[in-house]
């Protein structure tokens, strides 16, 4: 059986990962939850007992840190039915398996979406764990009760410590239970890098591509699978005071996006500010020259890179031209001037560091 450990060397060996005393520091958290599902599973009588779940792990610490890389590593140990998903992706599949249940009058309909999970997991790994949504908030704390006494394991990254978990959301203190739950039931750990392996990986590279043609779209390509890890990629759904803003394509922090899938849709600031806080790095492809003919798309492309810049979110772009050359005429030129300037210093090395 080959344990984290041992796949966490070979990869130090192979010279694809730097050693890294935090990560080492955390091996044993993860090679205690695989130990324990790798124990057979104990059968009643009549029928086949619910395991009991073992003490989970909830991972924090700053972007860039390796913490996806790790978990990337303990899914690849476990030789259990494992899922690792996107935090906001699992949450919409929940509210779209409570729907259905609602719309067959079942009473508890939070029921049979938690013994379908159970049925097919024993171990779930999330990725990103953050709640901006009431909706979340108010069931996250029965559905995770429900998971571990069904003998789930859950495994969680997240950038922030359980005590900013919906951070001054609506009704907070009924979200306040959850985060007991997380402290009894699973192991908090930051894995405090001092190195931010992302940014590194972006040190001195190019991450404004003009104009945007063939090569840029090459350029884009292998920093989405260098940042990525060539794994597959999934949408990313995202919750604003009831409506849904999609991103097609998503992992390890790293958001995709054209410039119409964000720009060319009717968001506004809120949903600008849920991207920002969801994603690390956007990359945003085929940005078009601005004018007053896409006026509405240039005035939403500016509060998108304002809600990005404050919220320190990395973005690498392909576009027409350079930033100063984006927005050259019609209305809205003189006030593109701060846009351009922040676009600008959204290139340098140092950014988001």
């Amino acid at each position: 059986m080959t344990t984290m450990t041992d796949l966490y060397e070979a990869r130090l060996a192979a010279g694809t990962i730097r050693a890294d005393d935090a990560q080492r520091a955390i091996l044993p958290e993860f090679e205690r939850i695989r130990e324990e599902l790798a124990k057979p599973v104990k059968k009643g009588f009549f029928r086949r007992s619910a395991p009991e779940a073992p003490k989970g792990l909830y991972l924090w610490g700053g972007v860039g840190r390796g913490k996806s890389m790790m978990m990337d590593l303990f899914v690849e140990s476990l030789d259990v039915p494992v899922r690792r998903v996107h935090f906001h992706a699992f949450m919409q599949e929940i509210h779209a398996g409570l729907h259905a249940a609602r719309a067959q009058n079942v009473q508890d309909a939070l029921a049979p979406v938690a013994a379908k999970v159970i049925a097919e997991v024993r171990c779930l790994a999330f990725d990103e764990m953050q709640i901006t949504d009431i909706t979340d908030a108010m069931i996250v704390g029965r559905l995770f009760e429900a998971l571990m006494k069904g003998g789930v394991a859950i495994v969680t990254t997240s950038n922030r410590v359980p005590d900013d978990l919906y951070k001054n959301g609506l009704n907070r203190q009924l979200f306040l239970p959850f985060i007991a739950l997380l402290k009894e039931k699973m192991a908090v750990v930051e894995m405090a890098s001092p190195t931010d392996y992302r940014q590194n990986r972006l040190a001195g590279e190019k991450v404004w591509f003009a104009p945007s043609n063939e090569a840029s779209r090459a350029a884009i390509q292998s920093i989405w699978e260098d940042m990525t890890g060539k794994g597959p990629a999934s949408p990313l759904h995202i919750t604003v005071k009831g409506r849904r803003v999609d991103i097609p394509a998503y992992r390890n922090g790293v958001a995709r996006a054209a410039f119409h899938d964000l720009c060319g849709q009717p968001l506004g600031p809120g949903d600008y500010l849920a991207i920002a806080d969801a994603v690390k790095v956007l990359i945003l492809e085929d940005i078009p020259r601005l004018s007053r003919s896409n006026f509405n798309e240039a005035k939403r492309f500016v509060t998108m890179i304002d809600a990005l810049y404050e919220a320190k979110v990395r973005l690498i772009a392909s576009a027409k031209a350079e930033p100063e050359m984006l927005y050259v005429e019609g209305e809205g030129v003189f006030e593109f001037e701060r846009t351009a300037s922040r676009l600008r210093e959204m290139q340098d090395a140092n950014w988001g560091a």
